[in-house]
């Protein structure tokens, strides 16, 4: 166990992720191409980096930032038509902005067709782009350009052939480096204060990060996911009453116990070869990004959701999903046959067959619930977590036989676990279900309906465990209902009664992963949601200052997914809100405000080079990769007054007791320094 426990960590090189730093997933390179006379392209040519995507033009003023082409003192040219995306550009409905988005994943170009208008030339601008992954947004970020130039003059046919000489042996396209430095205004005396001094180093001094993303959690949660499921397997009909009966069949095939051991071993190793040669299948037909393309395809959707739907039914005693029944007698006869390592590997491919009426519909609900995670690691990890689970207790009771007469023996209580499951199953269903009705916008499955249908089923659930309903599944009976049916029937009513308050637009954080989002909500009794004090960074500072204040610093996007999810499962706590209302001066700064700045603004990066400031965005965006190296979204930082953290800073993370932790810890820091 040790050594499968090591190199399940190895394989997923698991590690604290540093929030405070700045990256670059995206990196483009500018040329200019010459298509006639009086016209040339400026083509920027982009580099993605994996898990990151550029989004591509035209979208709405809504939605996420959509790249753009701008020109500034210019001389003597203009822009022909609009800017021209080229590549494998992808399509993908997002729940935030209620809408189809457009990007591009490793790499992109964008072209823009440029008109000289005079005798001689001078084009200066920049392209506009916006970048994000699962987790996290970059701000707006432009790349410049400075081309200048003149019109050649009419040429004789000498020239002419000598100039087609010239073309022939030069390269196609002409490299050309932007000059970020290009006619921009020098900074406003007043726009970079000392509030603004970086701070880095003390950020860093406070030691760990107070949170940690969701996807470097992700293949851990994948694998505990698929083990969980191969618990849950081993509590069906299909699944328990063979182990007692497979172990006792190698302790008396072999007279000496390190065989039986042995054997034992190898039939556990062979359960967990079959169903990873099964991940494996799944993954070599999918790649990376049809994976991911899963996760809001709405065909793809309501195909799962039916799936769920059939798997689910199946277990409350509906029908009985088998293979035929000639394909495990086959199995079986050649087992019969044969002799050593193949005999007990076509035993434990016989039990996979066997068991499928009841192990079919969790594998088939795991393998649906990781590929669209988008990982391509998903399925083979979360098959190794269920084969694992499945073929740990025929090792443990082959070494430790004296624990079989311990072991629960075979009853009704198996059919209960079904049934949960099944119901289970079709409340999962219904999240595909949500991804399709968003995609076409039937706008059927509103968030009140879905929580109100996921009520429905637990109540009946509750009801079946209590012995007060019945269903096709259910062949108890006159038997008492047990103990522990009660117990869990008075979890799941709890279920129901914290699911209740949902109706009228409580957060019920527990469930919000499954929703629809907030924004879909019919019924909203009470709007809970924290409203910033300041919107501009030096006047909440100076308004921090005066009251002797702490400050929370929220670097947000209007595209960012994860800061609005922050926002709805975390801020809404009333321990949250309180603190932040009562104790916090709270400054929201929105790293993609289109305000434009009074005037440009030049500065110099942590690398030496010099990038302009047009917006509002672009301050407040250099505001947090100067003072606080990063560059990401969401990012929260506790300042005092005079701009010094207070605690280290907390990326995306929805557990609530950690952003407690987080906002305290910063209060307490405050009493220390003063």
């Amino acid at each position: 166990m040790r050594r499968i426990i090591t190199t399940i960590m190895l394989l997923l090189g698991i590690m604290m992720p540093t929030i405070a730093q700045i990256k670059s997933p995206v990196k483009f390179a500018v040329k200019q191409k010459q298509v006639s006379e009086r016209e040339f392209d400026v083509i920027f040519s982009g580099t993605i980096s994996n898990g990151w995507h550029v989004y591509s033009t035209g979208l709405p003023d809504d939605g996420p930032v959509s790249a753009s082409f701008h020109l500034e003192d210019s001389r003597n040219v203009k822009a022909v038509g609009k800017l021209k995306p080229e590549g494998n550009e992808i399509k993908k409905y997002e729940d935030l902005f209620g809408m189809d988005v457009r990007y591009f994943e490793h790499s992109v170009q964008f072209v823009q067709r440029i008109q000289i208008t005079g005798d001689d030339y001078e084009a200066n601008g920049y392209l506009e782009y916006g970048a994000c992954n699962d987790e996290n947004c970059l701000p707006p970020t432009s790349v410049d350009f400075s081309f200048s130039g003149k019109v050649a003059a009419a040429k004789t046919d000498a020239g002419k052939e000598e100039a087609k000489a010239e073309e022939k042996n030069a390269p196609a396209d002409s490299l050309v480096v932007a000059d970020a430095s290009a006619v921009i205004q020098k900074a406003d005396s007043t726009a970079l204060s000392d509030l603004w001094t970086p701070v880095i180093d003390k950020l860093n001094s406070f030691g760990g990060n107070e949170g940690q993303s969701g996807a470097d959690r992700s293949l851990l949660t994948i694998f505990l996911l698929g083990f969980l499921g191969g618990l849950v397997a081993l509590a069906t009909p299909c699944v328990w009453p063979i182990i007692p009966m497979t172990v006792s069949f190698f302790l008396k095939r072999n007279a000496e116990r390190g065989k039986a051991v042995r054997d034992a071993l190898t039939y556990g190793a062979s359960i967990v070869v079959i169903y990873m040669l099964l991940a494996v299948v799944v993954t070599l037909l999918s790649s990376a990004n049809q994976l991911n393309a899963l996760s809001t395809n709405a065909v793809v959707n309501v195909f799962f959701f039916l799936l769920l739907v059939v798997f689910g039914l199946s277990f409350l005693g509906l029908f009985e999903i088998t293979l035929p029944a000639s394909w495990s007698s086959a199995v079986d006869s050649k087992a019969d046959k044969a002799t050593g390592l193949l005999s007990i590997f076509l035993m434990a491919f016989t039990l996979a067959l066997v068991s499928f009426s009841c192990t079919g519909p969790i594998i088939g609900f795991l393998l649906v619930e990781i590929s669209t995670t988008g990982e391509i690691l998903a399925p083979s990890l979360g098959m190794l977590g269920f084969a694992v689970a499945l073929a740990l207790p025929f090792t443990l009771f082959a070494l430790f036989p004296a624990w079989l007469k311990q072991a629960p023996k075979s009853g009704s209580w198996m059919m209960v676990v079904k049934v949960f499951l099944g119901f289970i199953e079709l409340a999962f269903a219904l999240k595909f279900l949500s991804v399709a009705d968003m995609a076409y916008g039937w706008n059927l499955l509103f968030r009140d309906l879905f929580i109100g249908i996921w009520i429905v089923l637990f109540a009946w659930l509750a009801l079946f465990l209590f012995g007060w309903v019945k269903i096709p599944a259910d062949y108890r009976g006159k038997k008492p209902v047990g103990k522990v049916r009660i117990v869990v029937g008075i979890l799941v009513s709890l279920f129901v009664c914290y699911l209740v308050p949902g109706l009228w637009g409580a957060p019920v954080t527990a469930v919000s992963a499954f929703t629809p989002p907030m924004s879909t909500q019919k019924w909203k009794l009470v709007d809970n949601s924290v409203k910033p004090m300041f919107c501009d960074y030096d006047e909440g500072m100076a308004y921090a200052r005066e009251h002797n204040k702490p400050v929370l610093l929220d670097f947000t996007g209007l595209g960012c997914v994860n800061c609005r999810k922050m926002e709805a499962a975390v801020w809404t706590d009333p321990k949250v809100r309180d603190i932040i209302e009562n104790d916090y001066v709270l400054i929201e700064l929105y790293i993609d405000n289109k305000k434009p700045l009074p005037s440009k603004i030049s500065v110099t990066e942590s690398d030496g080079k010099t990038s302009t400031l047009r917006t509002l965005g672009d301050k407040w965006s250099y505001l947090q990769r100067h003072k606080f190296g990063s560059n990401t979204q969401p990012f929260y930082v506790l300042v005092d007054g005079n701009g010094n953290p207070l605690n280290s800073a907390y990326a995306y993370d929805e557990d609530i007791d950690k952003f407690l932790e987080f906002l305290k810890k910063g209060l307490q820091n405050l009493k220390v320094e003063n």
